[in-house]
């Protein structure tokens, strides 16, 4: 990574600045940048919020987690360096007239290039794009979108349009963190440069493909965003069919990103529910504060679909993701088909929390009798500590990457619209045939129900 060349005082004002989002991972990805020299001295960081905070207090608040999630070391000196960006600025976020004492507050400030967070909920999007453009006149500022973006197609599409009056449309970024992890950018090293892997990856030798998202942790504080979303628009629209995407693309020839969205297109409609779609809640979700007590939200989706291209004609691709689930993990599971009635290979691209490879494949058995056995090879890179220490972390590779104006690992708009529309059509589909939810225990891995989808790997 490069330095930004500017002279102009540049802030990123983020906007949910007191959530769990910037305490984990904005506020400790801008500390990193700021640690190893990638954010200029003219740099802030402005936190707008409700609370009855003083920045000194705000400073006070971050200090511990910014000590637990960044992968540089905090010392004294440097956490006061960085402390000398931040502001905090106490306003009411959806009050339009508050963005007038907010704009006075840049002026002060002599800030003159913007860049938006929106670490909020999808409801505040334009709530807060009104308030600025009100008394921001002239606007290059850049705006940074969280997912999901919408709750369907035409909310999406009502928030874009509104979006674009303001922001040009080459200045807004929708992130997608996934795009971000070390492990999701190395698929395509992985892919195109070793022949054993580039020449077989397709339907004459893989016999399925299985993407899974497991997480321990359940709701917790995004209980009302989330009650409201579910896991099919939460972790399914946007980081799942993303990572999809880039397992199942065409090997790029310039454009990635036109190479994603070609196959997102080629997802095939959803022909049967019942043998496709596993929704499922965990026991005890219902006793979660902020969740409704009749709640029907998913927080597990168990997904087969198909691609009707050349390439993976008749392969099967399973999805699944859920919460309070027996392990966090997040992998890619290649199967290949069996030769000769053998077990079958298995390539297991590992994402988080452990990042790297696992190769399982089949050699003799030592001695007279012609016996196989089944063997590994197994790279753990998250275990190598100069790989650990100097893999960026997701989001610090993104915010430096909007800060640069590299649109590369960010989703673009077709991605979204075609994303939609899939998921549009497979929860009307859901509606209209079962509305089927299982429950599962805590600590499991789903509802069994989603075992007849197909044998799935957790390695």
């Amino acid at each position: 990574m490069t330095g930004l060349k500017t002279t102009k005082n540049t802030a990123i004002t983020i906007f949910g600045g007191t959530g769990d989002l910037t305490y984990r991972k904005l506020i400790p990805g801008l500390y990193n940048l700021h640690a190893i020299g990638k954010l200029k001295e003219n740099f802030k960081i402005i936190i707008p919020g409700r609370r009855n905070y003083t920045t000194s207090k705000y400073i006070e608040i971050i200090k511990p987690w910014i000590e637990k999630y960044s992968r540089k070391k905090v010392t004294e000196e440097l956490f006061n360096e960085f402390s000398k960006r931040i502001s905090y600025f106490k306003m009411n976020i959806p009050e339009t007239e508050d963005y007038k004492k907010l704009q006075d507050f840049y002026k002060k400030e002599d800030i003159e290039e913007h860049i938006y967070y929106y670490a909020v909920a999808p409801a505040m999007f334009l709530k807060i794009t009104k308030g600025i453009k009100t008394y921001l006149k002239e606007n290059k500022a850049k705006v940074i979108i969280e997912k999901p973006f919408g709750e369907n197609l035409e909310d999406a599409t009502k928030l874009n349009e509104e979006l674009s009056t303001f922001f040009d449309k080459n200045n807004i970024f929708h992130i997608d963190h996934y795009l971000g992890k070390e492990m999701i950018q190395n698929i395509l090293s992985v892919r195109f440069n070793n022949a054993i892997f580039k020449n077989i990856w397709n339907k004459d030798i893989i016999e399925s493909v299985q993407i899974t998202a497991s997480e321990t942790v359940g709701v917790e504080s995004r209980a009302s965003y989330y009650d409201k979303s579910g896991a099919v628009r939460d972790m399914l629209q946007n980081h799942l069919l993303q990572v999809l995407s880039i397992v199942a693309m065409e090997e790029p020839k310039g454009d990635m990103k036109k190479e994603q969205l070609n196959l997102l297109k080629a997802i095939k409609p959803c022909e049967n529910i019942e043998e496709s779609l596993i929704l499922g809640q965990y026991e005890g979700y219902l006793k979660e504060e902020n969740v409704s007590k009749n709640s029907k939200t998913e927080t597990y989706v168990a997904l087969k679909l198909e691609i009707d291209n050349e390439r993976w004609k008749g392969v099967p691709f399973f999805i699944r993701t859920g919460k309070r689930m027996l392990t966090r993990e997040t992998q890619v599971v290649i199967k290949f088909k069996s030769e000769n009635k053998a077990p079958q290979n298995m390539l297991v691209i590992k994402i988080q929390p452990t990042e790297g490879i696992y190769l399982k494949f089949n050699v003799k058995k030592p001695g007279s009798v012609n016996t196989l056995k089944e063997v590994s090879m197994d790279f753990c890179q998250s275990c190598i500590l100069e790989s650990k220490i100097n893999t960026p972390e997701a989001y610090e590779r993104l915010l430096y990457a909007a800060l640069k104006g590299n649109k590369m690992l960010f989703s673009k708009w077709e991605h979204i619209v075609t994303s939609w529309h899939y998921i549009d059509d497979l929860m009307k589909k859901y509606k209209e045939s079962s509305s089927k939810l299982y429950t599962y225990p805590q600590d499991s891995m789903g509802p069994v129900e989603a075992n007849r989808l197909t044998d799935w790997i957790l390695d």
